[in-house]
């Protein structure tokens, strides 16, 4: 059996023809702008694309109450690290001041300086690390 037609040239403008035909047959019955169906799927798409913008806008704004609580907390566990370091510096200090007595006030002092040194290295220290985190 044999796959082709054997139709002539005739036949062959007709089908193309024909098939023009029902190609712009099909384009002429498509709906225009103003049906109301084409309306309703218009307004349909934009209430869905202005529902995606406001739930984009939302997540957006939680991304950023989340960084910023986040960056609070960081400074706050900086805040208390320099102060446990502060303090650490003045108990060393006093109790270095204590442990030299009058006599040796310059020794003291220069203890005390380092221990203060000391301790504000370990704050920028600990702030670098709060950062890190």
């Amino acid at each position: 059996m044999s796959a082709h037609k054997h139709d002539d040239f005739a036949n062959r403008l007709t089908t193309a023809a024909n098939a023009k035909k029902a190609l712009l047959e099909r384009f002429r019955s498509r709906p225009g702008p103003d049906d109301p169906e084409v309306i309703a799927r218009r307004e349909e798409r934009l209430a869905v694309a202005a529902a995606r913008e406001i739930r984009m806008a939302e997540q957006r704004a939680a991304r950023q109450a989340a960084a910023a609580r986040e960056a609070a907390e960081r400074a706050a566990l900086a805040a208390e690290a320099e102060a446990r370091a502060k303090a650490e510096a003045a108990r060393l200090a006093e109790e270095a001041e204590r442990a030299m007595g009058v006599e040796a006030d310059k020794k003291a002092r220069a203890l005390a300086l380092a221990a203060e040194q000391k301790a504000l290295r370990d704050a920028r220290y600990a702030a670098r690390k709060a950062r890190r985190r």
